[in-house]
């Protein structure tokens, strides 16, 4: 079985439920990437920190029965995982607030086990993390990760980079930018879209965006239902299916297409065939509330080699 390993943090979630009352889950966007990869059939493990606490634990059970490996998750003594609340407004736009200053994934880069999970690295056949990844940890921790990164690409293993970005995180933009672009560099697949660079980068082309990029594998997703694909020097417009059913949460749109593409990716595809899973995917998932839609609901065929199993 290929095996992918996801970096990043699973936060406390709590959102409205009426009444003034709130529901509590968890979330985050390497963890909705690791659980839709577990339900395409790769074998995928998740790489965080946790505390010692029942909240931990919870998420822990959760992942488990996702099919998602813990094997590589630390717990911490003493420690929390973060918390965001999102507030809902009258027309259904949504924002978030966080308290995550002090969470247990934000010493992943700085505790004794670090060396031994930064060599883990090398095992795997992707390593998969986003910006928001990058934007927990300081300069050293980055640069640490970053040589891993390095070393596990000269043993086989593929890096795949999601541009998820999310300005709180970043203490500046020009911090972020010299961080994207050491990304870049060493990456061999890139997942970004317009949304995520074009707040870096204001008023650049899609063909600018493209052109910060050096690697060979880069999917650009629009403002608009499709994504420019560029293998090597030849791009590829690939234009996303129309959604079947009303659109109610966009929650996870980018994770799952991240999913669908580093699958069928895994499986054989070609990239053009993996960007329209991804499309594919996206597409279900954005007419289900949530970041992580019901099993049954996954597409039965959604590419070569999977089929979904009963849920």
């Amino acid at each position: 079985m290929t095996k992918v390993a996801c970096i990043g943090e699973c936060m406390i979630e709590l959102k409205q439920a009426g009444s003034g009352l709130f529901s509590r889950g968890y979330g985050g966007d390497t963890l909705n990437t690791a659980v839709y990869l577990a339900r395409l059939g790769a074998g995928v493990d998740y790489i965080t920190a946790l505390g010692d606490d029942p909240l931990s634990d919870e998420m822990i059970t959760g992942w488990a029965a996702e099919g998602v490996g813990t094997g590589q998750v630390l717990r911490l003594r003493g420690k929390l995982p973060g918390l965001y609340l999102i507030e809902t407004d009258a027309s259904g736009e949504r924002r978030f607030f966080h308290w995550r200053d002090s969470a247990a994934a934000r010493s992943l880069m700085d505790l004794p086990e670090t060396d031994a999970i930064l060599n883990s690295l090398a095992s795997y056949d992707v390593v998969y993390l986003s910006a928001i990844t990058l934007s927990l940890y300081g300069d050293k921790g980055r640069e640490r990760l970053f040589t891993a990164l390095k070393r596990a690409r000269e043993s086989g293993a593929r890096f795949a980079f999601d541009t998820n970005f999310r300005a709180r995180g970043w203490p500046d933009l020009d911090v972020a930018r010299r961080v994207f672009q050491r990304a870049f560099e060493i990456a061999d697949i890139v997942l970004a879209s317009t949304e995520d660079l074009l707040p870096l980068y204001p008023g650049e082309s899609h063909e600018a965006l493209l052109a910060r990029i050096p690697g060979g594998e880069v999917v650009l997703k629009l403002s608009e239902p499709a994504s420019i694909l560029r293998i090597a020097v030849t791009s590829y417009r690939i234009k996303a299916e129309p959604v079947a059913a009303p659109v109610v949460d966009t929650t996870a749109a980018g994770d799952s297409f991240a999913a669908a593409y580093v699958a069928a990716r895994l499986a054989g595809a070609e990239p053009m065939e993996a960007a329209r899973a991804g499309h594919h995917l996206a597409g279900v998932v954005v007419c289900h509330p949530g970041a992580i839609i019901p099993k049954a609901a996954m597409p039965a065929k959604l590419i070569s080699g999977f089929t979904r199993a009963s849920p």
